[in-house]
């Protein structure tokens, strides 16, 4: 996945759109598994460094790491066949995997460090347009939250870049704070109304 540029303005952590300012970092064969994921209304989101990216992290990873809710939903294989890839449950010697056209790029994630189940996290998650489609991607706070937890080597090396992206993004987000009046030690009297 290519580094973009984004802006990072949701209203809130439930209802909130990601206006992302560059064009979306995937080839079109990669939008095509994504709208037919959605189309299928399948449940999932961009979870990792990928959708850290999404929110403007100077971050690379080369892939994508999608996050199901249900990997037994048989709307999953039906949604990757209709665009000519295939859905590769997990065995003995492999983890669950996409293959064929345009899913080379997307790794499956069943678990995440330190978070909650799929529907709790789902309340953490950003929209992210696509088309007349829109796909979650959890915040930069739990993908934060997921790598401390991990603590992995790799992950120490991204922690302090994602810090800084998140204060950055508050800070772009509270409202300045307007000047205090200074008060002066004299008081002026009320006015008094005269006599006529």
């Amino acid at each position: 996945m290519r580094s973009s540029c984004s802006s990072y303005r949701p209203s809130n952590a439930c209802k909130g759109v990601l206006f992302v300012a560059a064009p979306l970092p995937f080839a079109a064969s990669e939008l095509r598994v994504l709208t037919a994921l959605l189309r299928a209304r399948v449940r999932f989101m961009v979870v990792g460094l990928s959708a850290a990216t999404l929110q403007g992290a100077p971050v690379v990873t080369q892939d994508v790491d999608l996050w199901f809710e249900h990997l037994d939903d048989a709307r999953i294989s039906r949604a990757l066949q209709s665009v000519g890839a295939a859905y590769v449950p997990p065995s003995i010697q492999n983890p669950p995997m996409l293959a064929g056209v345009g899913a080379e790029l997307f790794d499956i994630v069943i678990h995440m460090d330190g978070l909650g189940t799929f529907a709790r996290e789902l309340r953490h998650c950003f929209d992210v347009k696509l088309g007349r489609y829109k796909f979650k991607v959890l915040s930069l706070e739990r993908i934060l939250a997921s790598k401390l937890a991990a603590n992995r080597p790799k992950d120490r090396l991204t922690i302090p870049v994602l810090r800084d992206t998140l204060a950055a993004a508050v800070s772009l987000q509270s409202p300045p704070e307007r000047p205090s009046r200074r008060r002066s030690g004299r008081h002026k009297p009320p006015a008094t109304r005269r006599k006529r």
